[in-house]
């Protein structure tokens, strides 16, 4: 058994001779997480990489669970493959070896920083509905493996996973999942945000797995990566313990604030998000089903808009003004602009509750607004849109060059657009390519300060705004929801605080 000086990656942490189906074979653990099985049928797995965890098992054997990328029926570490999770048992010749085995093993990969305890929320109701399966199926067993220990909570009602998030006990956890789409995670963030210890709090890692209608946030981070969107990259992610900060925007009104991390829009891609609501048991496709009625004509619109979409049966076009301030190499965008972002005279009660449960947590960001050099835009517009990550869904590419971290939101704005151009704009989102669109204009922004207005066409009539899924404002003679709006339909403002979050994120 040889423990051998650590001169290099290569060098041996632990070599032994071990049985592997009862054949003896050398087995060695490098300092650079190698775990080497030498003989006839050589393997090697990347412990940080593919060694989920171990077990010890009667009989004195070591069972290794692995997730490795299969191709051509090998599995080893190298070239990207299928994932599939694998086993592989030895057996030390020697108690002695058993112990010392097993305590090289633990070492290593506790010293990886992996979370050992986590809370999952899983909300059976988001998208497809079948987060409870996908957990079960595909989430359970990859945590088993690891010897996760969890704490599973199914979310009852919209807010649960807020509440629990503003009460739990952060010293029970390493980090917090979200089997769900986007909005339990903005959930998870505003009740982290509104505790006392908020500091403390937001620190705590949040990891995703894909279960629910947009899935942007997890798009965004494994695309990032070069991974595909699915579930096992997705839990594999949160295993491993990597981890990325998170820009956090504050959306504020008079006292009232919601603090957003995907994404703020108003105008056409709001009333796509939000209308398309009633078809959520699409998944994803609902957004490119939901806008058919725009690409369509005459007759044929007529009967869609009456037959199954209503509430797109307006103008593409509305009022309003938009006030940024704008990153360096966008300072030439809009006209110059003194800050004025006064509060509303009237705060209604759900403002005042709101104001009376964050008056201990995170207040928003400190930055000196008037300070600041802001630009301005008036409408009409057909969209505004701002992203803090680049995907707003599995197949929409908003903001191609949005960045997790870089203190800035991306503004994408469309204004002039005619409805014959709309087709080939929206067909470009899959690939963020519709930027390109000369009736789009991207840039990056600090701060931003939103005044919707009503619809050209119609002025009795106004629009929604809408942050990472949900309703936050909602003018008259539009789109009805069930619950009560957070904030009015009037000037909004938005900044960002760099890096405040964290999430499990792949390397």
């Amino acid at each position: 058994m040889d423990q051998g000086g650590q001169l290099d990656n290569l060098s041996p942490i632990l070599s032994d001779q071990v049985l592997v189906n009862g054949t003896a074979v050398p087995l060695t653990l490098t300092c650079d997480g190698r775990l080497r099985f030498l003989g006839q049928r050589q393997r090697c797995l990347a412990v940080e990489k593919e060694v989920l965890g171990f077990a010890v098992e009667e009989g004195s054997r070591i069972r290794i669970k692995a997730v490795v990328e299969e191709r051509e029926g090998i599995c080893c570490c190298g070239n990207r493959g299928d994932l599939v999770r694998e086993s592989f048992v030895f057996e030390p010749l020697s108690e002695d070896s058993l112990a010392l085995w097993s305590q090289k093993l633990r070492d290593y990969i506790d010293s990886l920083g992996r979370p050992k305890r986590l809370l999952i929320f899983l909300n059976p109701f988001g998208g497809k509905k079948s987060a409870t399966k996908i957990f079960s199926e595909d989430v359970k067993p990859y945590l088993e493996d690891a010897d996760i220990q969890i704490t599973v909570i199914e979310t009852k009602y919209q807010l649960h996973a807020k509440e629990v998030a503003k009460t739990m006990d952060l010293s029970k956890y390493d980090g917090i999942v979200c089997v769900s789409g986007d909005g339990i995670l903005v959930e998870v963030v505003n009740g982290l945000l509104e505790r006392e210890d908020w500091s403390a709090a937001i620190n705590m890692p949040i990891g995703m797995v894909p279960a629910g209608t947009g899935n942007g946030m997890v798009k965004s981070l494994l695309h990032a990566a070069g991974e595909p969107c699915c579930v096992s990259n997705a839990i594999l992610a949160v295993i491993r313990g990597y981890k990325h900060s998170l820009d956090v925007a504050t959306i504020s009104q008079g006292k009232t604030r919601f603090f957003s991390v995907l994404m703020l829009a108003w105008g056409l891609i709001a009333d796509i998000d939000i209308e398309s609501e009633k078809y959520r048991w699409m998944g994803s496709a609902r957004l490119d089903f939901y806008v058919c009625p725009f690409m369509l004509s005459g007759f044929l619109l007529r009967v869609y808009i009456i037959a199954v979409a209503p509430p797109l049966g307006h103008s593409l076009y509305y009022n309003g003004r938009i006030c940024f301030v704008p990153a360096p190499g966008f300072e030439d965008y809009g006209e110059p602009v003194s800050y004025h972002c006064k509060p509303t005279d009237e705060e209604s009660p759900k403002q005042e509750e709101s104001l009376k449960t964050q008056q201990h947590g995170y207040l928003g960001s400190d930055v000196k607004l008037e300070d600041m050099h802001w630009r301005t835009i008036s409408g009409p517009f057909v969209s505004v849109w701002l992203h803090n990550v680049p995907w707003g869904s599995e197949d929409v590419m908003a903001a191609p060059n949005a960045k997790f971290s870089d203190g800035y939101l991306d503004l994408i704005m469309v204004k002039g657009l005619p409805k014959l151009a709309l087709l080939s704009m929206m067909s470009n989102m899959n690939d963020g390519s519709h930027v390109e669109s000369p009736y789009v204009t991207y840039i990056k922004v600090k701060a931003f300060i939103l005044e919707p207005g009503t619809r050209v066409e119609d002025a009795t009539k106004e629009g929604i705004i809408d942050s990472d899924g949900e309703v936050i404002a909602r003018g008259n003679v539009t789109y009805k929801g069930n619950q009560k709006p957070l904030m009015a339909y009037d000037k909004v403002q938005i900044t960002v605080d760099q890096g405040l979050a964290t999430l499990f994120a792949p390397k």
